[in-house]
C-alpha cells in the first residue's frame, strides 16, 4: 500500500519512542523507504541500531554527523510525509515558534510534505494551554495530528496524552498520502464574515456572521492544492496559513476588492454576508441620543454576486450562498438564476446547528439540474462537499 513511498520518522524523547519501533515495521512491511531521525533524548529510550536494522537506512541523530551532506535538507528532499512518533510536547513547542536547535526539529522547519505528529506525553502537559495554543498554531498550518488517546501513561495515570497504536498512525499516514490534491492549479477566490456599515464613529450595522464557513471553505482549498483569495470582513478567527488574506469592513469594500480579484480567479465563492442596506449619510461625530428616538435613511449597497454573474467567463466557477430563516429550495434556485450563480448554498439559519458562530452546518447544494441534501456536519465536512461540487461543475465544462 505504501510502495515507492518515502518517508521520514522523527522519534523524539519519550517512552512511547518504543512504539515506533513496531509503526517503523509496519511502513517497511507495506513497501516504504524509510529514514528515521532521533533526538538526543529519544536515544535514552531506543537505541539508533534498532532503526537501522528495521530500515536498512542510517540513522540521523545529529546536525553534523556527515560533512558532505546537509542532513536536515536531505532528509526534508527525500519525505513524501514526516511522521512525529512520539511528538513530545517540547518538539510541538518547538515546531509552533520556529525553533531549530537540533537535527529533528531542524528537519521539521525544512519540510515541504505533509507532517503528522502522535502527541504522547503526561495529561496534565497535554491540557496545558501553551500546548493547546500550540497544537492550534500548527492544525492552522495544516500540519495533521493523531491522538493522543486516552489510556495509562507511564506515571500510572490513566487519562488523555496516550500515543496513538501504530497501526492508528499507519493508517493516518495512508490517508494522508492518499488524500485528494484535485484544485492543484486552481487560483480560489473566497469572501468570508459580515460587513459593517458605520453610523457614526461608534455604531455600526451588521449581522451574526462569523466566518466560520468561508474559512473553512478557505483551509479545505488550500488542503486539495488551490491558491487562495481570501476576503475577509471584520472576523474574531484567525485566517488559515497558506491563505492571502485581504481584510475588508463595509460592502463597498467588499465589492472593490472582489471585483479587482475575480477576473483572474478560476473560482469565486461568495461565502460572505454583506449588508444589504448602507446608511444614506454618515455622522463624523457620536450620535447623541435625545430621547425621542431616531430614523435611519437606508440606500442599497452593491451587489456583490450580481456583478461577479455578469461577468463571470467561460469555465469560471461561481458559487453563491443563501443563509435564510424561510426559504425553499425553489426559492434558492430563483435566487441562483438571478445571480447566474453556478451553485447556491442553502442553509436554514434558524435550525439547530445551522446557525451563527457554530462549527456546524445543514446545507442544500442547488445548481442547474443538482439538488444535494446534507445532515448536520461539519463546516470543513461542507467545505469539502462545495469544493467537490465545484470540480464536478468544471468537468462537465470542459
Amino acid at each position: 500500500m505504501l510502495k515507492g513511498k518515502k518517508i521520514v520518522l522523527c522519534v523524539s524523547g519519550g517512552i512511547a519512542a518504543y512504539k515506533a519501533c513496531e509503526l517503523t515495521r509496519l511502513y517497511v512491511k507495506n513497501g516504504a523507504d524509510v529514514r528515521v531521525a532521533m533526538t538526543k533524548n529519544a536515544c535514552q529510550f531506543i537505541t539508533p541500531q534498532t532503526f537501522e536494522t528495521l530500515t536498512g537506512n542510517r540513522v540521523y541523530t545529529d546536525m553534523f554527523e556527515h560533512a558532505w551532506e546537509i542532513n536536515h535538507i536531505s532528509l526534508a528532499r527525500f519525505a513524501d510525509i514526516c511522521v512525529v512518533a512520539p511528538a513530545t510536547a517540547n518538539i510541538i513547542a518547538k515546531l509552533s515558534s520556529g525553533i531549530a536547535d537540533e537535527i529533528v526539529s531542524t528537519a521539521l522547519l525544512a519540510m515541504n510534505c505533509p507532517v503528522l505528529l502522535a502527541p504522547a506525553m503526561n495529561t496534565n502537559m497535554w491540557l496545558n494551554p501553551a500546548t493547546q495554543a500550540n497544537v492550534d498554531t500548527l492544525k492552522r498550518r495544516q500540519i495533521h495530528f493523531v491522538g493522543p488517546e486516552s489510556g495509562q501513561l507511564a506515571c500510572g495515570d490513566i487519562d488523555a496524552g496516550r500515543m496513538s497504536e501504530p497501526s492508528a498512525i499507519y493508517d493516518a499516514t495512508v490517508s494522508i498520502l492518499k488524500s485528494r490534491h484535485d484544485l492543484a492549479g486552481l487560483k480560489i477566490l473566497v469572501t468570508a464574515g459580515p460587513t459593517r456599515e458605520m453610523l457614526d464613529p461608534v455604531r455600526f450595522l451588521s449581522n451574526r456572521s462569523s466566518g466560520k464557513m468561508g474559512y473553512a471553505i478557505s483551509e479545505a482549498a488550500l488542503a486539495r492544492g488551490a491558491q487562495v483569495e481570501l476576503v475577509s470582513g471584520p472576523v474574531s478567527i484567525p485566517a488559515p496559513h497558506g491563505v492571502r488574506l485581504h481584510n475588508i469592513v463595509s460592502t463597498q469594500d467588499l465589492f472593490e476588492t472582489v471585483t479587482s480579484l475575480f477576473e483572474e480567479c478560476d473560482v469565486v465563492i461568495q461565502a460572505a454576508a454583506p449588508a444589504d442596506y448602507t446608511p444614506k449619510s454618515f455622522s463624523k461625530s457620536k450620535i447623541k441620543k435625545n430621547g425621542t428616538g431616531m430614523t435611519l435613511e437606508l440606500e442599497s449597497t452593491p451587489d456583490v454576486a450580481k456583478f461577479i454573474g455578469e461577468r463571470k467567463r467561460t469555465g469560471q466557477v461561481f458559487v453563491a450562498f443563501a443563509a435564510e430563516t424561510d426559504a425553499t429550495p425553489e426559492q434558492a434556485d430563483k435566487k441562483r438564476i438571478s445571480k447566474n450563480a453556478d451553485l447556491i448554498v442553502l442553509n436554514d439559519v434558524t435550525k439547530p446547528g445551522a446557525g451563527f458562530a457554530v462549527d456546524t452546518n445543514i446545507v442544500t447544494l442547488i445548481g442547474d439540474g443538482i439538488k444535494h441534501e446534507y445532515p448536520l456536519m461539519s463546516k470543513r465536512d461542507v467545505a469539502d462537499a462545495i469544493l467537490d461540487a465545484v470540480i464536478a461543475l468544471k468537468n462537465n465544462a470542459k
